[in-house]
Parts: C-alpha cells; structure tokens; sequence
C-alpha cells in the first residue's frame, strides 16, 4: 500500500474527529466564529510541528517564493470562500439541491490539478472518481429526500450555483495547497507540506480574523471565552490538515480527495452500528458506490 492512502484514511478520520467536536460550540458560536477557532487554535500547533521538524528532525526550512506565497494565499483565500458559499446556501429554501451539486468538488479537483498543475489521471482512475461522486451525490439526495426531478429541475436554479461554486472553491484550495508545497522544490514531502500548512493557516487565521472583527466583532470575545472546545477543535484540526497536507504533496489532489471519502464511510458505520439509525435504500446505495469508487482507485493506481 502507497503511504499516501493511510495518510489519507488518517486525515478523513481527524476531519470527522474535528466536526464531532464542532457540534458542541452550536449556539455558543455563529457560524463564521466556530469556522474561525479550527484556524485560530491550529495554527500555533502548525508552526511548532514545522519548528519541530527544523530542531529535533534536522529538516532544513524550505525558501519561500513567490509562487509559493501566492498559491498559499490562494488556497487559503479559496477555502473561506468555500465556507462562505456553504453558509449563504443554507440560507436557500431549497439548499438541498444546492448542498448535493456541492459534491461534485473531487470531479472539480481534477479538472482543475490537470489545469494549474498537469496532474493527470488514468482512466481507470477517473471512472473511480466518477463512481465514487455518483455515490456521494446518491446519499445526500437520500439523507435530504430530494427527487430525481427536483434534482433536474433545480440545475437551473441560484442555489445550484452556488453548490457548485462552493464545489469549485474547495477543489480549487486543494489544488493551491498542492502547488504550493511543490512549488518549494524541496527534497521531501513532510516538511514541505508542513511548512505549507502553517504559513497557509497563518494566512488564514489573519483574513478571517480581519473579516470577523470587521463583521462580527463580538465573535472574536467568543472564540477565546470557549477556549476548551474550541481548542479541541484546533488540535483535531491541525491533526487532519497535517494528514490533508502530506497527502496532497504525495499524491494527485483528486485521489486523495476520493479516498478521503472514507469519512462518509465511517459516519454510516457509525450511525448504524451506534446510533441505531435507519437508512434508506438509496443511501445504502449510495455508501456502496462511494466504498466501490475508492477501491477502484486502490486497485487501478
């Protein structure tokens, strides 16, 4: 097995970890302030991982330029307006339509990889992508009984824009960090995609905190009064982006992007296995395609 694909079932088992814990500052949090604390608590523990890395794993500092600065803030950027759109999508009465074209992102990796960077798939390796978003799309149309016609019906509508900008948005991030750590020319990945991460979560933290002074002074109060959650979402965070980072260093954004769609896998099992919920047929369709497109992948490459 590739070390990219455990990095990878690693960083979707954070994610999954650092959402959970999310949960709890609801209504202690507006939306933008507890996007904020996985931003504002993480990116001390990035900068020392990387002084870590320096002082007790002899890795040099990579030399920053400026290709590797602009897709920093690009990524970063790219991520907050993802955040954004998926906030003012929910503001839609039919935000379900919307929320389900949001999925096609590891389709939209790719196209954007082969764009900006050249990445290229094979095409057994495309038809798994394919599988794969097919499946995840098949289950948010399950969990938000949207019909096959509303689906139709609603490519036309403002919200389905909006999905697929947010779509867009985070493929695009993905895509940035990856150029960014492979713009730094370094030999080796870890610290490259350390040193990625922390000047992008810097980058992040700055803009974000900017937006949120401006628009939600109160929140900033917030964030640091629930320090205890919000730091555990910090740390869970800066654990996935870590895994996230490495991976896309190694690896083609968009493969690691569908193997990271194992954290829906391991959200059903869950929800099965520990909170006794029924599913639908579709949606146990849908994991079944998700669970197929990630073993092509594993299989073909």
């Amino acid at each position: 097995m590739e070390l990219w694909i455990p990095i990878t079932i690693a960083a979707a088992f954070f994610q999954n970890l650092r959402s959970a814990l999310q949960k709890h500052l609801k209504g202690r949090l507006s939306t933008g302030g507890a996007t904020y604390v996985r931003f504002f608590y993480a990116w001390p523990f990035a900068v020392l991982y990387v002084l870590g890395l320096n002082e007790w794993g002899g890795m040099p500092y990579p030399d920053m330029n400026p290709k590797f600065l602009l897709y920093c803030v690009l990524g970063g950027a790219s991520q907050i307006v993802f955040t954004g759109l998926l906030v003012w999508l929910f503001s839609f009465r039919n935000f379900a339509v919307g929320t389900t074209f949001s999925k096609t992102e590891t389709v939209q990796v790719a196209l954007i990889g082969f764009v900006l960077l050249g990445d290229t798939l094979s095409t057994g390796a495309i038809l798994a992508i394919i599988i794969s978003v097919i499946g995840v799309m098949a289950m948010s149309v399950a969990q938000t009984n949207i019909s096959p016609k509303a689906l139709l019906k609603g490519l036309t509508e403002k919200s389905t824009l909006i999905g697929l900008a947010s779509g867009l948005f985070l493929g695009a991030s993905v895509v940035f960090f990856r150029g960014a750590a492979l713009s730094l020319n370094y030999d080796g990945y870890i610290m490259a995609a350390a040193y990625t991460l922390a000047i992008s979560v810097v980058i992040q933290t700055i803009l974000m905190g900017i937006y949120l002074l401006w628009r939600e002074p109160g929140q900033m109060t917030a964030v640091l009064k629930n320090w205890v959650w919000a730091g555990a979402v910090g740390v869970a965070g800066v654990l996935g982006s870590i895994a996230w980072f490495t991976a896309f260093t190694l690896e083609n954004a968009a493969l690691v992007r569908a193997v990271g769609q194992i954290e829906l896998v391991f959200t059903f099992i869950a929800s099965v296995m520990f909170f006794r919920e029924k599913s639908a047929p579709l949606e146990i369709v849908g994991i079944l395609l998700v669970i197929a497109g990630i073993l092509l992948i594993l299989f073909v490459h």
